[in-house]
């Protein structure tokens, strides 16, 4: 605590007419960061490391701040890097137990200092998608899923001709950032928070023409 009170202290100086000279925005963007640091602790599987951005959440949150999009050379790298990190399956199947990808996808659980480290995560994914029309509550923030596969033409998901659509959901799962630099859609994958069966399951519920996302 007496570390926030040094830093908020520091920049009432910098923001005081009293000061030497005015901030700049590099000063002060280091010491935003230092209070964000000082105010969190380690708590259950919750860590302070957690604040710290890799490359891609750091450019895509500067942008966002200017009001600007992305600068193009660097989307791409950003995208070229993420897409070299997803990792495919390592028995090159794909496709899982759509049943078991409905439960991680309508499972929010996991991921703050109260849960169970040794239980599996929660997919989430209805809090910003829409899975299945019987849901009387789902997030708005990604678009809608339903009838993922079947507007893809996906009839049999280990079929030659879906494969394209196949790898692109698995990579959209793994890592979205390998898609579109600023995606807010969190990579589950690439992030630890699905593990690589349960993607597999998660893509089974988007494709196969069993699921209810596909009726």
């Amino acid at each position: 605590m007496q570390k926030i009170y040094a830093y908020a202290a520091a920049g009432a100086c910098l923001l005081l007419s009293a000061c030497a000279s005015v901030p700049s925005s590099a000063e002060l963007d280091k010491l935003t960061a230092a209070i964000v640091k000082a105010s969190f602790r380690d708590q259950g599987l919750v860590k302070v490391d957690r604040l710290v951005q890799d490359d891609a959440n750091r450019e895509c949150s500067a942008a966002d701040v200017a009001g600007q999009p992305i600068e193009e050379g660097l989307r791409a790298s950003i995208e070229l890097a993420n897409m070299k990190a997803i990792k495919w399956p390592s028995d090159g199947k794909f496709i899982g137990d759509w049943r078991e990808g409905e439960k991680i996808a309508q499972s929010g659980r996991g991921l703050t200092w109260t849960d169970d480290a040794s239980q599996a995560n929660g997919g989430n994914c209805y809090n910003c998608h829409q899975i299945d029309m019987k849901e009387i509550s789902y997030g708005t923030i990604g678009p809608s899923l339903y009838n993922y596969g079947k507007l893809r033409g996906i009839t049999d998901p280990n079929s030659a001709t879906a494969k394209p659509i196949v790898e692109y959901t698995w990579g959209k799962i793994w890592n979205a950032k390998a898609y579109n630099a600023c995606s807010n859609m969190p990579r589950a994958g690439h992030a630890g928070i699905l593990n690589e069966a349960q993607v597999r399951h998660v893509v089974g519920l988007l494709l196969d023409p069993k699921s209810p996302v596909n009726q």
